[in-house]
C-alpha cells in the first residue's frame, strides 16, 4: 500500500508540474501507444490466446485494431477537442469573453476487465491521455498473461513519470482504492462496482462505471432469417459470449423461433464445424471458476437444450448452446450469462416483447432484428439502453464517434472518441472581463432600487440580446 501511495504521489507531482498539459506532449504519448501496439502485436495475440484461447482474428479485430483506430481518431481530432468553446452572451456580458475551457482532472485510475484485457484498459486510457491526465492503470489479474505483458510494455513506451501500471488481485485493488484520485474509471461487474463506489465516496471522487446486464435481442416481423442467424451467432459467440454487449437472450414469436433454430444450427456448423471444440476460431472460458459458474447456471435452468450443451472442464470448453422453453424466472434469466449460452424466450406480440424488456434493468445494449423500420422505431422509442443497434450486434461500439456506456444499473458515464476526452476533462466556465462600463455595473450595487432591478433583469435576459440583433 505504501508503494502504491508513493506511485500516486509521484504522478501527482508530475501533474502539478504541467508537463502533461501541452498538446504536443499528449500527441507524443498517443503516438507511442500506437507504436507499442503495432510493434508488439504478436506478443499481444499470444498473451490473449494464453488467457482466453482467443483466435488471432478476434484478438486483432477487437483488441489491437480497435484501440489503434481510437488512437488515430484521437490524434486527428485532439486540436479541435482542446479548443475553447465560446458561448452565447446576453447584454450584460456582451463585451466579455465567455467560454468553456477543457482542463485535465489530474491523476486518474483505470481498472480494466478480464474479457477484453487490452481493449478495456487501454481504450479509456486514450481518452485520459488526450485530456492531459496522469494515469494509473490496473489490469485484471484473471487474464494474467496479458496483465504481465501490459506491465512490461507500458513503461517501455510511455513516460514513467506520468503513467504507471499496478498489478495484483482483489486485495491490491482495495489498497489502491484507498488513495485519492481525481477520477476512477471501472469496467466489470456490478458487485465490484459497489465496492468501487464506496471507496470513491471517501474522497468524493467522481466515477465512471462500465458494467453490463442482460442485453436482449428482439426479433420481430419480416426478417432475413439466414442473415439474422449469422449476425446473431457471431455477436453471441464472439469471445465465447464473454462480451458485455453480447446478446444475452432472444425474444421472438414461436413461429420465428422455429424458423430461426435451423439457421442457427447451419451457421454454427459453418462457423465452427461439426466439432466446435476442435475449431481454432472458438475461445475458451477464462478460468475454471467461471466455467463452473456457467455450468451451474445451465444445470439449474429448466429450459430445453436444443443446440450444443457439451462441455469439458479441463479444456474450459462449453459448446455454443441454445435453449428454448425458458421462463422469465429461469436461473439463466436472473443474471448476465457472460458465456456461450443463449436462451430463446417466446412472446406473442411486439408489445409483449417491449414489456418484457422494460421489466428488466436497463441493459448495456439492445438489439432489434426486423425488416420493418416501424418495428425498429417503436422499440427504440419505448425502451432504454446504453446503446442500440438494429439488425446486428456489437458493431455499434466499434465506432469512435458514438458514445459507449450504460444507463442505470448497466453503468454511469461513457467514453470512446471525444466522449472519452470529455469524461476525463473538467469543463471550466470562464468569463474574462475588463474595467470598462463601470457606470453600467453600478446597476448591481447598493442602494438597490426597483428601477435598477428592472434594468438588470432585462439586461440579463435572453430578450435583451434578441432586441439588439
Amino acid at each position: 500500500m505504501d508503494d502504491q501511495s508513493q506511485v500516486v504521489e509521484r504522478l501527482r507531482e508530475t501533474f502539478r508540474s504541467g508537463v502533461t498539459i501541452p498538446e504536443q506532449f499528449r500527441r507524443t504519448q498517443l503516438t507511442k501507444l500506437i507504436a507499442m501496439l503495432e510493434e508488439n502485436e504478436e506478443q499481444i495475440v499470444n498473451a490473449l490466446h494464453k488467457d482466453l484461447a482467443k483466435p488471432k482474428f478476434e484478438a486483432v479485430l477487437s483488441e489491437v485494431d480497435m484501440v489503434i483506430n481510437e488512437l488515430y481518431y484521437a490524434n486527428a481530432n485532439l486540436n479541435s477537442w482542446m479548443k475553447q468553446e465560446y458561448v452565447t452572451r446576453n447584454l450584460a456580458t456582451k463585451l466579455d469573453d465567455c467560454f468553456v475551457r477543457r482542463e485535465p482532472l489530474g491523476v486518474v485510475l483505470i481498472i480494466g476487465a478480464w474479457n477484453y484485457p487490452l481493449q478495456l484498459l487501454i481504450l479509456p486510457m486514450v481518452g485520459a491521455i488526450a485530456a492531459g491526465n496522469c494515469v494509473i492503470i490496473k489490469p485484471s489479474e484473471i487474464s494474467a498473461a496479458t496483465e504481465h505483458l501490459i506491465a512490461e510494455l507500458i513503461p517501455k513506451y510511455l513516460s514513467q513519470d506520468c503513467y504507471a501500471v499496478v498489478q495484483g488481485g482483489a486485495e491490491e485493488t482495495k489498497a489502491l482504492l484507498k488513495n485519492r484520485f481525481d477520477h476512477i474509471f471501472y469496467t466489470g461487474s456490478q458487485a465490484v462496482a459497489r465496492s468501487v463506489l464506496v471507496a470513491a465516496s471517501v474522497h468524493l471522487t467522481p466515477v465512471t462505471l462500465e458494467l453490463g446486464g442482460k442485453t436482449p435481442c428482439l426479433i420481430y416481423g419480416g426478417v432475413n432469417m439466414e442473415a439474422a442467424a449469422r449476425r446473431l451467432v457471431w455477436a453471441k459467440y464472439f469471445n465465447s459470449g464473454q462480451s458485455c454487449v453480447a446478446p444475452d437472450y432472444v425474444l421472438c414469436t414461436p413461429a420465428t423461433r422455429d424458423a430461426l433454430l435451423p439457421k442457427i444450427r447451419e451457421t454454427l456448423k459453418d462457423f465452427y464445424g461439426t466439432e466446435p471444440q476442435t475449431s481454432p476460431d472458438l475461445s475458451r472460458i477464462v478460468s475454471p471458476r467461471h466455467w463452473t459458474h456457467l455450468m451451474e447456471l445451465l444445470g439449474r435452468s429448466k429450459g430445453k437444450v436444443v443446440v450444443g450443451g457439451e462441455s469439458n472442464q479441463e479444456d474450459r470448453y462449453i459448446a455454443p448452446t441454445v435453449l428454448v422453453d425458458v421462463a422469465e424466472d429461469d436461473a439463466l434469466m436472473q443474471e448476465e450469462i457472460f458465456g456461450p449460452i443463449l436462451p430463446i424466450i417466446c412472446v406473442d406480440s411486439l408489445e409483449e416483447g417491449i414489456a418484457f424488456i422494460n421489466r428488466k434493468e436497463k441493459p448495456l445494449a439492445l438489439y432489434v432484428f426486423s425488416d420493418e423500420s416501424s418495428v425498429v422505431d417503436v422499440v427504440m422509442k419505448n425502451t432504454s439502453s446504453g446503446g442500440f443497434c438494429s439488425n446486428d450486434g456489437i458493431l455499434h461500439m466499434t465506432l469512435p464517434s458514438l458514445p459507449f456506456g450504460g444507463v442505470g444499473s448497466s453503468g454511469w458515464g461513457n467514453y470512446h472518441g471525444r466522449w472519452g476526452f470529455e469524461t476525463f476533462s473538467h469543463r471550466r466556465a470562464c468569463m474574462l472581463r475588463g474595467w470598462g462600463l463601470e457606470r453600467l455595473n453600478g446597476l448591481r450595487y447598493p442602494p438597490y432600487t426597483e428601477r435598477k432591478l428592472g434594468w438588470l433583469r432585462w439586461s440579463a435576459s435572453p430578450k435583451s440580446l434578441c432586441s439588439i440583433l
